[in-house]
């Protein structure tokens, strides 16, 4: 299964493709799309630059697959409405392509690959580097990207095998004890 990873970014969007078969992991190809070449203020010719960029890495790489990194609300609203049209750019253009697209924040990426939440973009790094068995240290954009499809890989098979097992449906009601649904 080959597996592209998108960090999405109004300035700099990573993207990081990975094959996996089974436990095994194989890197393909990784960089960023960036849109520094645009001024600041022209936010639709930036988005634009990231739709174009994102569905030519999916055409030039043939991916099965893709993971994207979930958007977490700033302390700036504005910063994360920027982000968030971003990344609905990307999301547009993976979609447009035919894939599949899993969501995973950016605490569920940090555990899968360093084991705790609160790790560094070093520590992603350094991770990815040796998860994949690079010969040097990807980009910081890159190694997020790298590190959501590794995340896809290894939670993935769990979630289909979830799938399978079980019918999922939506609650009609619940019962709220705690903040908890029951």
């Amino acid at each position: 299964m080959r597996i592209l990873g998108i960090d999405p970014g109004l300035r700099t969007t990573g993207f990081g493709i990975i094959e996996a078969d089974g436990p095994r992991l194989g890197y393909v190809a990784s960089g960023t799309i960036r849109t520094d070449s645009v001024a600041i203020g022209q936010l639709p010719a930036r988005l634009k630059i990231i739709f174009d960029g994102v569905r030519e890495v999916a055409a030039r790489y043939q991916p099965s697959c893709a993971a994207m990194e979930i958007v977490f609300v700033n302390v700036n609203p504005q910063s994360t409405l920027l982000l968030g049209q971003a990344r609905g750019a990307a999301l547009t253009a993976l979609v447009s392509t035919d894939l599949d697209v899993s969501e995973y924040t950016a605490l569920q990426m940090k555990k899968a690959i360093v084991g705790h939440g609160q790790a560094r973009k070093e520590q992603i790094q350094e991770m990815v580097m040796r998860l994949l068995k690079l010969p040097g240290l990807p980009g910081k954009d890159a190694a997020d990207a790298l590190g959501l499809a590794i995340c896809h890989a290894h939670a993935g098979a769990s979630f289909a095998a979830m799938a399978r097992g079980t019918t999922l449906e939506r609650r009609s009601h619940a019962q709220y004890k705690r903040g908890r649904a029951y």
